[in-house]
């Protein structure tokens, strides 16, 4: 089955416009942190997407029990 182009554009624009807005609330790229880890740590177990998705949400917004703080 064959898109159209304007279905194609609309589709690379969401995409993009997910990437723009994960990046802009601090959310790292999970196709980076893939290739990340299989260059660099080629020995280290990569993370499952919600794995990941997790761990950077409790680096960034404080988890295992830490209390958010604004200031």
């Amino acid at each position: 089955m064959k898109m159209s182009g304007a279905l194609a554009q609309l589709l690379a624009w969401r995409r993009q416009a997910g990437r723009t807005l994960n990046l802009m609330v601090g959310m790292p790229e999970y196709d980076n942190y893939v290739a990340h880890m299989k260059h660099a740590h080629p020995d280290h177990c990569v993370m499952s997407y919600e794995e990941f998705f997790r761990e950077r949400q409790e680096a960034r917004y404080g988890g295992k029990g830490r209390v958010g703080r604004c200031c």
